[in-house]
């Protein structure tokens, strides 16, 4: 019974972050930071108003979206190849819908950059065990073990060694 309600749980938080991805690609067109950030709180109240989360799970959701999109533009900013190779996986493994919504989001140049620089420095994250997360490749920061997310998923402790920490390990 506690397996069908946790895994409810998880299937709820993916299909949340999901659509919180679709919102952000809807009102993508004039993306700065601030805007941004208003879109995010947004999407939250907007799954607040649709799901029954707690502040903490909303909160969760609201900081996780925001991770991957500031690793992902942290990545191309730097000279990344582009969004599969910082996911570490072949672009036809995602959903149309996922692969879109990113696409979208990371092609926005009007983000201001030094500003989006400075908040990468202050709250670099590294990924941890129960956060959600886009899928790819991520490495054990302990062990180096690659893990394979296929789809949005929560993460789970490294398989080889226990450890909760992880880092996306691109094909780079």
């Amino acid at each position: 019974m506690r397996e069908q309600q946790d895994s409810q749980h998880e299937h709820r938080l993916r299909e949340s972050y999901t659509r919180m991805l679709g919102r952000l690609r809807e009102g993508a067109q004039d993306l700065t930071w601030e805007n941004l950030q208003q879109e995010l709180d947004e999407a939250v109240e907007f799954e607040a108003e649709l799901e029954e989360f707690t502040k903490d799970e909303l909160a969760l959701l609201r900081a996780w979206v925001e991770r991957d999109l500031k690793d992902m533009r942290r990545y191309l900013s730097a000279g990344g190849e582009g969004v599969a190779a910082w996911l570490g996986i072949d672009l036809s493994a995602l959903s149309r819908k996922v692969v879109e919504s990113l696409l979208s989001i990371a092609d926005r140049s009007s983000i201001q950059r030094e500003q989006f620089e400075e908040d990468l420095e202050a709250a670099r994250a590294d990924y941890c065990e129960g956060e959600m997360a886009v899928p790819g490749r991520m490495a054990c920061v302990h062990c180096e073990a690659i893990v394979e997310l296929e789809s949005v998923t929560r993460i789970e402790p490294c398989h080889q060694c226990g450890h909760r920490y992880f880092h996306r390990a691109s094909l780079d």
